[in-house]
């Protein structure tokens, strides 16, 4: 009876190491289709990338500002965020947790956040999209905040509740690319309104799945 017990707990334990496995590859390969979008403005100039369609706004100090910041800080953010939900780290090497945590809270909060928040107000799409990415914006601050309230109060599942929702938002930049190559795809519809509709699924449905993870880790424990 132990002998079985001690191998179903094994197989838990490889299962537990080829999803985290799968999750480090996945991860690679999108940071890998960031890192090429990124290289796009490589040397920064004007008519570049997404630029191409935001020829209006090169003007605008702040917006231009925000735009580079945004470009040049998001994918560390998002390889930065990612060490955070590997127990293994935080067990062995929980310095290297700490110090990679308190960046991505700067990161988010104090550049990537705000340089976010400056380019919502001029989002493609009208209202609609505007309103889209001024609540990702806001949300993705508010919740990587409270994450680290919550970690000087040493509250430990509500820090980790609050980072798994920072984190979602977080990953908005490869889910909203998804489904716009998705719905490109499948229903090739106008620009605007693929952007219209891509501005709130690329974090809406990541929310709902972080408060998902949230609620069955609760009901586990």
């Amino acid at each position: 009876m132990a002998s079985m017990f001690g191998s179903m707990s094994f197989s838990k334990h490889q299962f537990s190491i080829f999803i985290q496995a799968v999750l480090v590859l996945a991860l690679a390969w999108f940071s890998w289709l960031m890192l090429r979008i990124t290289l796009e403005y490589v040397p920064p100039r004007d008519d570049a990338g997404f630029l191409q369609i935001k020829q209006q706004y090169l003007g605008i100090l702040s917006w231009k500002a925000a735009f580079w910041t945004h470009v040049f800080t998001s994918m560390l953010t998002l390889l930065a965020g990612f060490t955070q939900f590997f127990p293994g780290l935080l067990r062995r090497v929980p310095q290297t947790h700490r110090w990679m945590g308190k960046f991505y809270v700067l990161n988010v909060c104090l550049v990537t956040g705000p340089a976010s928040l400056v380019m919502a107000f001029y989002a493609n799409g009208g209202v609609s999209s505007r309103i889209a990415f001024t609540v990702l914006a806001c949300g993705w601050i508010v919740t990587t905040a409270m994450g680290w309230r919550s970690a000087i109060l040493r509250h430990w599942e509500s820090h980790r509740a609050w980072m798994i929702r920072s984190y979602a938002l977080t990953l908005s930049a490869i889910t909203l690319r998804a489904w716009k190559w998705l719905l490109v795809m499948i229903f090739d519809p106008r620009p605007m309104d693929v952007y219209r509709l891509v501005a709130w699924l690329g974090f809406v449905p990541n929310l709902l799945m972080a408060e998902w993870l949230i609620h069955r880790r609760h009901e586990k424990f």
